[in-house]
């Protein structure tokens, strides 16, 4: 396993880190073997676990608390907060009364007196980023959080939060979590250059692009999609979406160029991911051991310039093959209202 520090933060960080979405009633729902899972990968070097309040509405914080008991220390434990937790409208989103009482339900069921890397999962238009700020800063003071982050951030909102926490004296957000994968590269526009620019840590998530780039959706083969993928993603799965039937030709291009390099297609992902200069971790979200021991296998592999440049070719830099594949739009391209003239 290959080690980095994560930003500017002074921890190190395995390459590769553990992402446990699923981990519990979304993935795999036998405990004992998804504690297994968590052992494999600590066993095989990753020190860095990546979890978040919303996973299976709390299980899987659950899980890996009973996975880290004895091993607590040895670990970089991240979770995050933002999403929905039950039916009552406060308990969601980025504000002081929710992430203090959020923070408190995930140290509970991580069964852990403070949190390494505590996440906003998503920016939220309706709490101030001072506010967010100003709260996150106070755990850090506390004790309770060590270092803070931000996921699926836009690079202008990144910018802001420096500006904010340099004016208002507030802990900054340490690092950033995108998604990222040959088929999603939109961050390489905007989202990369400024976390380099600030230094600020990157942990990029989604590298297999939910099983495409595993080869487990071929266009010979029928679109078998298990509960998850088909409840809660399918709009990346939508056929009559072109950049997702465009994903079936990328595939055989993928896995063509896989063989000449004498790698598995799911090497090669993560080798694209790691090899931005950008990134420090690349998180995986294995639901079985076989899985995690394929990806794992992935840790020392390094793409040279011309499979680079392939991949290039397929899929340009800065772009997403599927726009439609981005979990988090903006309210002003979501909303018609925000982009119009006020008639009132």
């Amino acid at each position: 396993m290959r080690y980095t520090t994560l930003g500017r933060t002074g921890i190190t960080v395995s390459r590769i880190a553990l992402g446990t979405m699923m981990l519990g009633a979304w993935g795999n729902k036998d405990h004992d073997d998804a504690v297994r899972l968590v052992h494999t990968a600590l066993d095989a070097g990753v020190n860095l676990i990546d979890t978040a309040d919303m996973y299976s509405a709390g299980e899987s914080e659950q899980i890996v608390g009973k996975a880290l008991k004895g091993r607590r220390d040895d670990v970089v434990l991240a979770t995050k907060v933002h999403f929905p937790m039950g039916d009552d409208p406060n308990r969601r989103g980025n504000s002081r009364r929710w992430i203090r009482r959020a923070v408190e339900d995930s140290l509970r069921r991580l069964d852990t007196d403070r949190i390494d890397l505590y996440q906003i999962h998503r920016p939220d238009p309706t709490t101030d980023l001072d506010e967010t700020l100003s709260v996150l800063s106070d755990l850090v003071r506390e004790g309770k959080v060590l270092a803070v982050g931000s996921s699926d951030f836009p690079a202008e909102q990144l910018v802001e939060s420096r500006w904010i926490a340099e004016r208002r004296g507030h802990v900054p957000f340490h690092t950033e979590q995108p998604p990222y994968s040959i088929f999603m590269r939109g961050i390489e526009r905007g989202v990369l250059p400024t976390a380099e620019r600030y230094g600020v840590g990157v942990l990029t998530w989604s590298p297999l692009a939910s099983g495409w780039l595993a080869g487990r959706y071929r266009r010979q083969e029928p679109l078998v999609l298990n509960d998850f993928r088909r409840d809660l993603i399918a709009h990346k799965f939508d056929q009559t979406l072109p950049g997702n039937v465009r994903k079936y030709e990328v595939v055989e291009e993928l896995v063509k160029l896989a063989e000449e390099a004498g790698l598995p297609l799911t090497h090669l992902a993560l080798g694209f991911v790691l090899a931005h200069r950008a990134v420090d971790s690349a998180i995986i979200g294995p639901r079985t051991v076989e899985q995690l021991t394929d990806l794992l296998a992935a840790a020392d592999v390094t793409l040279d310039d011309a499979v680079l440049d392939r991949i290039d070719e397929l899929v340009p830099p800065g772009t997403d093959l599927n726009p439609a594949d981005a979990d988090y739009t903006p309210p002003h391209l979501a909303d018609p209202a925000l982009r119009r003239r006020n008639r009132g």
